[in-house]
């Protein structure tokens, strides 16, 4: 693991693997932790792994109050622009950062353009980011005529319900930061996506400004739970007292180690964050001549054929895509990971 230190911000950008090309995002508040952001990494170097990309998992982080944000991240790019440029790092933005503030860095990326395209109502980037857990609840046990909650309603949540409808699903749950709102009769896709454009994480007030607390989405019976707010959103308190027929993340380490064996015990099927979150990596990457609908299906393809490999494993869907992952890596680098992508 890699560790830089910024000169000219409180920042800093830890990197999984040395001396490898690495990607992965950056978050902003008044205090971004090392070790969550070393965890973020590890968990992209396993989802580059899965797909056997010759790639590292990266992470930063930019420590600033409001007042000091925008200096502190203009100096974040400025720093970090050559290496970018050279093709050895690329950073996404993350919580609290928006995107234009990266523009800097997204013009000298390596990564495809293609990735910004348009793809209906989204970017191409946004739409594989909800396709992947989509496709893995598809696999696992399909969407048809099953209950939905989405917990940690992100930028990519409004694709995801019109996918999870396309599939016969029904969301009747969601939590934002701002609350939780639900509906055991279902919620409208583009009802919520139209909420969601003008609102952000407040459409889940009422006009009187009141929600529900988000805590309530765990709480639905829904019988599929997308989960993503946050590393470890799925504690072992949360889990004990959660009844789903399956966890699937849609952003990265959503659960703890100790809510994975709550959950299996309990029978849940919980899939691993590394394969659900792989979806954007396909068009970062393409084959070469891939058109957009071409990505899509590899994607597609790519992560069921993953996740079907790993569920023949006998010690489970998890560990057995966590062994798949670690084969590839031995085969290229010679660094002995320690830890596997699981929120503390």
């Amino acid at each position: 693991m890699g560790l830089r230190k910024l000169s000219s911000a409180n920042a800093f950008v830890v990197t999984d693997l040395v001396d490898v090309p690495s990607f992965g995002i950056v978050r902003s508040a008044k205090k971004i932790l090392q070790g969550g952001a070393k965890d973020l990494a590890r968990s992209m170097t396993y989802t580059f792994a899965s797909f056997e990309m010759e790639k590292g998992g990266a992470s930063g982080g930019i420590n600033a109050t409001p007042d000091e944000k925008e200096e502190a991240i203009g100096s974040f790019v400025s720093e970090l622009t050559d290496d970018v440029s050279s093709g050895n790092l690329g950073l996404d933005a993350g919580k609290g950062i928006t995107p234009s503030s990266f523009e800097k860095l997204t013009a000298v990326d390596s990564r495809s353009d293609i990735r910004f395209s348009q793809h209906g109502s989204d970017d191409l980037g946004t739409f594989l980011t909800a396709l992947g857990p989509i496709v893995v609840a598809e696999q696992l046990d399909g969407l048809d005529g099953k209950t939905v909650s989405i917990e940690g309603f992100g930028g990519h949540s409004p694709a995801m319900m019109d996918l999870i409808a396309e599939r016969g699903g029904t969301v009747v749950a969601i939590s934002t930061l701002s609350g939780s709102v639900s509906d055991a009769a279902g919620l409208d896709a583009s009802e919520i996506r139209s909420q969601w454009e003008e609102r952000g994480i407040d459409f889940v007030k009422s006009v009187d400004g009141e929600a529900e607390p988000a805590w309530k989405v765990f709480q639905s019976g829904a019988d599929v739970l997308f989960a993503g707010s946050k590393m470890g959103a799925v504690s072992h308190v949360t889990a004990e007292k959660l009844q789903v027929d399956a966890l699937i993340p849609h952003q990265p380490i959503p659960f703890t180690a100790r809510a994975l064996a709550m959950l299996q015990r309990k029978g849940a099927t919980v899939a691993p964050d590394f394969l659900a979150v792989a979806g954007p990596i396909f068009a970062s990457w393409p084959n070469e001549g891939e058109s957009v609908s071409d990505i899509i299906a590899t994607a597609t393809s790519s992560i069921s054929s993953a996740l079907v490999e790993s569920s023949n494993h006998e010690d489970g869907l998890f560990l057995g895509a966590c062994y798949r992952a670690e084969s590839f890596l031995s085969s290229w680098h010679d660094t002995k990971l320690f830890g596997r992508p699981l929120a503390s």
